[in-house]
């Protein structure tokens, strides 16, 4: 895909829509909430599901349709995490066939989930710059007087 990726029709309405081209009437609105982590995924994976969605549903995003780019989302964790820890035992740098030192590949793999999972956390909002551009409906405080007067 080219160029900037569409603006959902709900941040044009708040921002009143300046450029004046039409909305997108019939945007899909899913459910809120993730759906339960998936059994196909095992170990450090499973563990990062539950955390994330914990920390998406707290802050009132996630969708039923964001399941598969959360499932994409923790897999680049588990790479990453995996790629690290054999990295920190086996170190920086390792022999090469010919007996010359030279960058392990487990350090390319580790440097590819980086940025599948920075882009990813921010297509969430879970980085400091993806939050910006994530505006989420707050739930009303109930007023205390008008609580109180709805009863009399």
């Amino acid at each position: 895909m080219r160029g900037r990726k569409p603006k959902p029709t709900a941040l044009k309405l708040l921002h009143g829509n300046p450029g004046r081209r039409p909305l997108n009437a019939r945007e899909p609105k899913p459910k809120t909430g993730l759906p339960p982590c998936p059994s196909s995924l095992k170990g450090t994976a499973r563990v990062a599901w539950r955390q994330m969605a914990k920390m998406l549903r707290d802050a009132g995003i996630g969708t039923v349709l964001d399941r598969n780019a959360m499932i994409l989302l923790v897999d680049a964790w588990e790479t990453y995490v995996s790629a690290t820890t054999t990295l920190r035992q086996s170190g920086l740098l390792v022999k090469s066939p010919t007996g010359y030192p030279m960058q392990n590949p487990l350090l390319a793999v580790a440097n590819r989930a980086h940025e599948q999972l920075v882009r990813l956390l921010g297509e969430f909002g879970m980085t400091p710059a993806g939050r910006t551009r994530v505006h989420v409906e707050l739930p009303q405080e109930p007023d205390p007087l008008a609580e109180f007067l709805s009863r009399q």
